[in-house]
C-alpha cells in the first residue's frame, strides 16, 4: 500500500464518520419524534420509509459503495468515469435539480461526489508522482552530460543530425519564402522572363538563393563562430536541465499543495465527533475540486516561479465561480461538482498528462534512435562484411563450435566424473583405485633373492662369516636374520678384501660377486624407501582423490552458478536487492538534504515545493522495501509508521527525528554492503 493510498483511505474514513453519523441521528430523531407526536407518526415514517426504498437512493448507495476506498484504494480513471455517468448526477437539468427531494437524496449526492472526489484527488496525486519521480533520472544524465568533456563530445555527436535536420528546415523555409518573393516580384515587373526560362535557369536561380540564403545564415549565426560546437551543446544540456529542475519544482509545489491543503477536514483521526461540522466539509469538497483543477491547469508552466505559481493557485481557488459563496443555489451544487469532476477525468488529466510529456520530450535525455544511430549506422554498414565473414568461415565456426563441445565433454568425464569415481572406490577400499607407486610383491621377491645370494656366499666362504667349519642350521638362520635387518657383512669383508687388489680380485677372487650382491642391497634398501612413500601416499589416498576432484568441481560450480544467474535469474535477484539498498540509502541521503535545504515557515513548517519533494522521496523509499522485501513484516509494519511520521506535517524538528530514528533502528536492512 503506497502512500497515496494510505491518505485516500485516511480521507475515505474521514468522509464516512461526517455524512454518515449525521443521517444515523436523523433517524433517530424521528424516531423520538414518533413517540412524542402521534399525529405526525404516520407521516414521518411513511416519508423516512419512502427515501429509504426510493430506487434512486439505492443506486446512488450501491455507487458510493464501489467509490467506497476497499481492497483497491484508488480506482482507475476510466472506472470512476462510468461510475459518474451511472449517477445521472451530471446530465441532471436545472428543473429536474430544484424539485423537491427526499430526505435523504440530497445528502446521499453529496456522499457521491465526495467518494468521487476522494478518488480523483488519489489518482490525481498518483499522476504527479509519475511525472516527478522519472524527472530525477533525466536531471542525471545531463549531470553526466555536463560533468565530463567526453560525453559532453559525445553528446555532441549524437545531436548533430538532429542540429543539421533543422538547420536544413530553417534554411529550405527561407530560401522558399526569398523565392515566393522573387517570383511576385518578377510578376509585376515590366520584364517578366520566369515562363520562357529554362529548367537550368530556374535551377540555378534557386541554387543561388540558397546560396545566398546559407551566406546570410552564416553572417547572423556569430554564436556558432564564437563558440565551439561541444560548448553550444554544453549549454543546451545546461538550459535542459534548469527547465527539469524548475518543472520538478513546480510539480512538487503542486503536490504538497494538494497533499496539505486538499481535502483537509480539520479531523483528528482517532476521533469520532462529527458534529461539529456542520456545512463546512461541502465547502472543503468544493474548495478541494477546485483546487485539483487549478493545480493541473498551471504546474506545467515553466514561465513563472513557485511562489508565483502558488499565488495563482490560491487565487483562482478563492475566484471560483462554482463556490458556495459566489453561487446561491446549493440544491445544484451536486450535479455542478458532477461535472467538473468528469471534465477534470476528461479534459484536464489528459490535457496535463500530454503537455508533461512534451515538455520532458523537449527537455528530458534524447530518445535511444539519437543515442545510438551511430554503433546502429556501424553494425548497419558493416553487416554485409560481418555476414560475408560468417559465410566464409561456415566449416571453421562448425569445428571451433564442434571442438567446444568435444572439449566440454572430455572436461566432464576426465575431470570430473572419473575422480569422483575414484574417490567412491577409495572410501569403499577398491583394489582397483588404490595408489601406488611399485608393484605389490616386488620388495618380498628381491628381499628373498638377496637372503639367498648372502647366504650362499657365506656358505662358500665360511671364514669371512666367522667359522672355521661349515656353517651350521643356527648360523645361517643368524645370517638370514641379519640380511633382513640390512647386515651383509661376510659380503661386505669380501669386498674389502678383494678391493686391497681390485685385478687379482676380480680374476680369481670375489669382488665381482660381492659387487653384484651389493647391487642387489642397493636395490632392495631403494625399494624399502619406495614402500614407504607408497604406504604414505595409500593413507592420504582420500585426500589426493579430492585434490584431483578440487578443480574441475571448481570450474564446474562457477559455471553452473552463472548459468543458474542468467537463466533463473538467483544472482540476478541477489544483485537487484543490493540495488535497492543503495536506492534506499540516496534515498535516506536525499530527503537528509531537503531538511537541510528548506526554509521553514513562520509555523516552522516545510513549505508546499519541500513538503512535496519530501513525500516523493518517501514515496520511492516505500515502495524500494516493499517491493523488495528487505525487511521482515513485522519490522516493515513499524518502518511504514516511522515513515507516516516523517511525511506528515508536524514540525521540522519531529520529522527530523524521525529520519534519525529510521537512520538507527533500520540501519541493520538499509545498510549498503
Amino acid at each position: 500500500m503506497s502512500i497515496v493510498a494510505d491518505q485516500v483511505r485516511r480521507i475515505d474514513a474521514q468522509i464516512d464518520r461526517i455524512l454518515l453519523n449525521p443521517l444515523v441521528d436523523s433517524e433517530d430523531k424521528f424516531a423520538v419524534d414518533e413517540l412524542d407526536d402521534a399525529e405526525t407518526e404516520g407521516g414521518t415514517r411513511s416519508t423516512v420509509t419512502a427515501d429509504l426504498l426510493s430506487p434512486r437512493i439505492n443506486d446512488l448507495l450501491r455507487i458510493v459503495k464501489k467509490l467506497s476506498s476497499t481492497s483497491t484504494a484508488v480506482l482507475p480513471a476510466a472506472h470512476i468515469r462510468d461510475l459518474l455517468h451511472d449517477s445521472r448526477l451530471a446530465t441532471a437539468d436545472e428543473q429536474h435539480a430544484l424539485e423537491a427531494k427526499g430526505q435523504y437524496e440530497s445528502e446521499v449526492e453529496w456522499l457521491l461526489v465526495s467518494k468521487a472526489t476522494t478518488q480523483i484527488y488519489g489518482l490525481i496525486l498518483n499522476t504527479l508522482l509519475d511525472d516527478i519521480i522519472p524527472l530525477s533520472h533525466d536531471i542525471w544524465y545531463w549531470d553526466q552530460i555536463l560533468g565530463s568533456y567526453t560525453y559532453s563530445s559525445l553528446y555532441a555527436v549524437q545531436t548533430s543530425p538532429v542540429r543539421w535536420l533543422i538547420w536544413a528546415k530553417d534554411i529550405y523555409h527561407e530560401s522558399s519564402v526569398r523565392s515566393t518573393f522573387s517570383r511576385r516580384t518578377s510578376l509585376f515587373s515590366r520584364t517578366p522572363q520566369l515562363r520562357t526560362d529554362s529548367l537550368s535557369q530556374r535551377w540555378s536561380r534557386f541554387y543561388g538563393i540558397v546560396r545566398e540564403t546559407v551566406m546570410e545564415r552564416s553572417l547572423k549565426d556569430v554564436q556558432h563562430k564564437m563558440f565551439s560546437t561541444v560548448s553550444l551543446c554544453r549549454s543546451d544540456a545546461r538550459r535542459k536541465q534548469s527547465q527539469l529542475k524548475k518543472l520538478r519544482e513546480m510539480t512538487a509545489s503542486g503536490l504538497g499543495v494538494l497533499i496539505d491543503e486538499g481535502l483537509s477536514f480539520g479531523m483528528d483521526e482517532y476521533k469520532s465527533e462529527s458534529h461539529d461540522h456542520g456545512m463546512e466539509w461541502k465547502g472543503v469538497v468544493e474548495r478541494s475540486v477546485a483546487l485539483m483543477d487549478m493545480v493541473l491547469r498551471d504546474v506545467a508552466t515553466l514561465d513563472r516561479g513557485v511562489s508565483e505559481f502558488e499565488d495563482k493557485v490560491f487565487a483562482g481557488v478563492e475566484q471560483d465561480p462554482d463556490l458556495s459563496i459566489h453561487a446561491e443555489d446549493m440544491v445544484s451544487k451536486p450535479a455542478v461538482m458532477a461535472r467538473r469532476l468528469l471534465f477534470l477525468l476528461e479534459k484536464r488529466i489528459p490535457t496535463h498528462t500530454a503537455t508533461m510529456r512534451q515538455v520532458v520530450q523537449a527537455n528530458g535525455q534524447p530518445s535511444r534512435l539519437i543515442r545510438y544511430w551511430l554503433p546502429a549506422g556501424l553494425v548497419l554498414i558493416s553487416s554485409s562484411t560481418i555476414l560475408r565473414i560468417l559465410v566464409n568461415r561456415k566449416a571453421d565456426i562448425v569445428n571451433w563450435i564442434r571442438d567446444f563441445g568435444v572439449t566440454a565433454r572430455d572436461f566432464w568425464f576426465n575431470w570430473v566424473v572419473e575422480p569422483v569415481r575414484k574417490v567412491i572406490g577409495t572410501i569403499r577400499h577398491d583394489s582397483q583405485s588404490e595408489i601406488a607407486i611399485m608393484s605389490r610383491d616386488s620388495l618380498k621377491a628381491d628381499r628373498e633373492s638377496l637372503e639367498r645370494m648372502v647366504v650362499d656366499f657365506a656358505v662358500d666362504k665360511p671364514s669371512l662369516a666367522g667359522a672355521s667349519a661349515p656353517l651350521t642350521e643356527t648360523q645361517i638362520a643368524d645370517i638370514r636374520s641379519k640380511v633382513k635387518e640390512g647386515d651383509v657383512t661376510p659380503v661386505l669383508k669380501a669386498f674389502e678384501q678383494d678391493l686391497r687388489q681390485p685385478f687379482v680380485g676380480a680374476v680369481r677372487g670375489d669382488l665381482v660377486r660381492s659387487l653384484l650382491i651389493q647391487v642387489q642391497k642397493t636395490k632392495v634398501d631403494l625399494e624399502i624407501a619406495i614402500s614407504g612413500i607408497d604406504a604414505l601416499l595409500k593413507s592420504q589416498e582420500l585426500v589426493f582423490g579430492f585434490v584431483g576432484l578440487t578443480p574441475g568441481l571448481f570450474v564446474s560450480v562457477a559455471v553452473l552458478s552463472y548459468l543458474r544467474g542468467m537463466l533463473l535469474s538467483n544472482r540476478r535477484g541477489i544483485r537487484r536487492q543490493g540495488e535497492r539498498v543503495g536506492r534506499c540509502v540516496r534515498t535516506l541521503r536525499n530527503i537528509d538534504r531537503i531538511f537541510t535545504e528548506a526554509t521553514p515557515s513562520q509555523n516552522n513548517l516545510l513549505s508546499y515545493k519541500d513538503h512535496g519533494l519530501l513525500v516523493t522521496e518517501v514515496h520511492i523509499l516505500r515502495n524500494l522495501v516493499r517491493d523488495g522485501r528487505l525487511m521482515p513484516r513485522e519490522i516493515e509494519s513499524e518502518f511504514l509508521e516511522d515513515l507516516d511520521d516523517l511525511a506528515n506535517v508536524k514540525g521540522i524538528q519531529i520529522q527530523q527525528r524521525a529520519l534519525e530514528r529510521i537512520r538507527w533502528a533500520y540501519a541493520r536492512w538499509l545498510q549498503a554492503h
